[in-house]
């Protein structure tokens, strides 16, 4: 009887999820900020999926495959200390754990911070600043 049970209950799970419309994720082309506001880029390029509040709750959530990280929390995850070298690796070569971070989760940023300034001297200069300030930003919204 608990076999019935068990087969009625996944074929109900599968009806219920094929019934669910798929959540779409618009794409739009990076915009230009002020590279010396990481408030100003934070709210640009990453509030989107972290939230305007950096926690992850937002409606994006759902389409993700691995729901977005509170980044409120990653000095408490890392015993206190933030972790700047992760964050800054991160943004520029995207996460070492693909489950969490692939391509279709998180925008490796450094390529797109580069495309908003091929036309400096030094783009490479300009991102690393654009990535520092974000850093910092991020470093006063640890709770």
């Amino acid at each position: 009887m608990s076999k019935y049970l068990s087969i009625l209950v996944l074929a109900s799970a599968a009806v219920l999820t094929a019934q669910q419309p798929a959540v779409k994720i618009n794409e739009v082309p990076v915009k230009q900020t002020s590279p010396v506001s990481g408030s100003q880029m934070f709210t640009a390029y990453c509030a989107a999926c972290h939230g305007a509040s950096a926690k992850g709750d937002v409606p994006a959530a759902a389409a993700l495959k691995t729901p977005p990280t509170d980044l409120t929390l990653l000095s408490k995850k890392n015993g206190g200390v933030f972790p700047a070298p992760h964050v800054n690796s991160t943004l520029l070569f995207g996460s070492t754990n693909p489950t969490a971070h692939g391509s279709a989760s998180m925008p490796v940023w450094g390529s797109l911070l580069r495309s908003l300034n091929e036309s400096s001297g030094n783009p490479n200069t300009v991102v690393q600043l654009r990535v520092t300030n974000i850093i910092t930003y991020l470093k006063t919204i640890q709770q």
